[in-house]
């Protein structure tokens, strides 16, 4: 099913409307749509934002824009819940739902607390809904620095927010599992997708290409996930998304004595950046990345600007 038939079917009749105006073709460059209360709707392409007016042209005219009003939501968020939000409260709770196809819609409202914890979320006022991208072949660039014989280094991708590391993540994953040669027939990969991003699964299926050797735990918080990974499944590889928290550190280091290659992103702009957290700086301090990625938006998403071997920290390329 084609990307703008997916989400047109989660729209309530008017946002299904406008949008359904677009040409398939313009619908699959978009990034990001915004939606918010009692103001314009916004679309996010190429890095730019647009309006969209009534008869569902683009436009850099607010006079020209598409309004947005509480039912909009309201009619959306029933859509999205296929009428039975009670399913999708712990993804409320956490401040998304996930569309098939691995497109994920972020939430914001009025956060309903109970006992110091976060319970769910009424009175939504917000939607944002980011666009899963597959780019097949993304990786390919920066598969030969990453193969160490039929093995992998531990890569560690680094990435400033909206430049593909996830998009980059997922390819790496596929080649991996797939296989990319007679020489590299393919390794069994464990994913921890704690936030749908990576497989997109919906209903525990990947609506995203991961591979034929991959096994993917959905929704599930990273230092659990590792070590379920670890004692059930018997991975090659692990691979998680969004690495900096202190208790990380314990789980990447059981999968490193574990003797399973690990492969991470995390948000920074440089290598300097990222040594500014004291987790991530004593993981660079050990050697444990063998090759970090740095990623920019030079040339799109997924632009590679380094490629460093992380014992040494010299340039690869």
């Amino acid at each position: 099913m084609k990307t703008k038939e997916i989400i047109l079917g989660y729209l309530g009749i008017r946002l299904k409307n406008i949008l359904s105006k677009l040409s398939d073709s313009a619908f699959e460059k978009i990034e990001e749509i915004r939606f918010r209360v009692n103001r314009p709707l916004i679309i996010l392409k190429g890095g730019e934002s647009f309006f969209i007016r009534g008869d569902g042209h683009f436009s850099r005219n607010i006079k020209q824009a598409f309004i947005i009003n509480q039912k909009d939501l309201v009619d959306t968020l029933q859509m999205m819940g296929e009428y039975s939000l009670y399913a999708f409260e712990e993804e409320i709770r956490n401040g998304y739902i996930t569309l098939p196809g691995g497109h994920r819609v972020g939430l914001v409202g009025k956060v309903v607390m109970e006992n110091g914890n976060l319970k769910t979320m009424r009175y939504i006022g917000g939607m944002n809904i980011r666009i899963s991208h597959e780019v097949i072949g993304c990786a390919n660039k920066i598969i030969p620095y990453i193969i160490n014989g039929k093995n992998i280094y531990h890569t560690l991708i680094i990435s400033p927010p909206k430049c593909g590391k996830t998009t980059l993540l997922r390819d790496l994953i596929r080649q991996i599992s797939n296989g990319i040669s007679d020489n590299f027939i393919g390794l069994a990969v464990g994913v921890v997708d704690e936030r749908s991003e990576i497989a997109g699964c919906y209903q525990g299926i990947p609506q995203n290409d991961v591979g034929i050797r991959t096994d993917v735990l959905d929704c599930c918080p990273k230092v659990e996930g590792m070590r379920m990974l670890l004692r059930s499944m018997s991975p090659d590889v692990i691979a998680v998304d969004e690495i900096g928290k202190v208790e990380d550190i314990y789980a990447i280091e059981d999968v490193i004595n574990g003797g399973v290659k690990l492969i991470c992103t995390v948000h920074g702009s440089s290598i300097l950046d990222i040594q500014r957290k004291p987790v991530l700086k004593e993981l660079i301090q050990k050697k444990i990345f063998e090759r970090m990625i740095l990623l920019n938006y030079k040339n799109g998403p997924g632009s590679i600007e380094d490629i460093i071997d992380g014992t040494t920290l010299k340039s690869l390329i």
